[in-house]
């Protein structure tokens, strides 16, 4: 038994029926479900490496196709730790990975977590080298890259390239797609907190969805208010 085969195997064992119902639900019946909720998840993990050891850097690839192409979500969220154990490995060369991973099986659990954490990561690192690849995404046809695009700077605070981070919003400021209007606004809420005169001027400057502003304009307010 190969060392994805045994992965799988060990958390179907620990299938919850009752629980998967409750996901698929509170997922919109977008992917069948184990039912095993994140603490478990972690938990079962961290008990597989125990007993089989943490695959290889060079084995990731491989090991994370597979899990992606598993019907239950759990097996994707799975992939999506392992690369989060190995992203300060990851460089740009990785990003049409990357790619194929927001644009398969696309939802908002896997696609924020690849654009914030692990595109984050690695544009954080090398900016100048992922920037073509983002100006792709941003201008793509996939809703997804998009979304992605404009939220890879999530986490980068005083870091955040504003020129870069604004040019990316200018893009879909009038999409009417509610996940672009979403991340719109939560790229801004996130700058806020490190610029929000900078945040508070780009608002009021263009003409972006009531949502964007509503959601970008939060954590001002609520500072505003304390």
């Amino acid at each position: 038994m190969s060392y994805t085969e045994a992965l799988i195997g060990f958390f179907r064992q620990h299938r919850q029926v009752e629980q998967a119902k409750m996901m698929e639900r509170y997922m919109r019946n977008q992917f069948p479900f184990l039912g095993i909720k994140t603490p478990e998840r972690t938990l079962l993990l961290r008990r597989f490496f125990q007993e089989h050891g943490k695959p290889t850097f060079h084995q990731l690839n491989s090991i994370i196709e597979v899990l992606w192409n598993e019907p239950e979500r759990e097996f994707q969220y799975v992939g999506l730790s392992l690369l989060e154990k190995n992203k300060k490995k990851l460089t740009v060369k990785q990003l049409p990975w990357i790619e194929t991973l927001v644009t398969t099986k696309s939802w908002w659990d896997t696609v924020d977590h690849l654009a914030s954490s692990i595109t984050g990561e690695i544009g954080k690192r090398d900016m100048e080298g992922s920037q073509k690849i983002l100006e792709e995404w941003v201008t793509s046809d996939n809703m997804w890259l998009n979304r992605t695009a404009i939220l890879f700077q999530l986490k980068f605070k005083e870091s955040t390239d504003a020129e870069i981070l604004f040019k990316f919003i200018r893009l879909h400021k009038e999409s009417n797609e509610f996940f672009l209007q979403k991340a719109i606004g939560w790229a801004l809420r996130e700058y806020s907190k490190t610029n929000p005169d900078l945040v508070i001027n780009f608002i009021e400057a263009e003409p972006l969805a009531s949502l964007s502003k509503r959601e970008g304009l939060k954590y001002i307010k609520a500072k505003r208010n304390a």
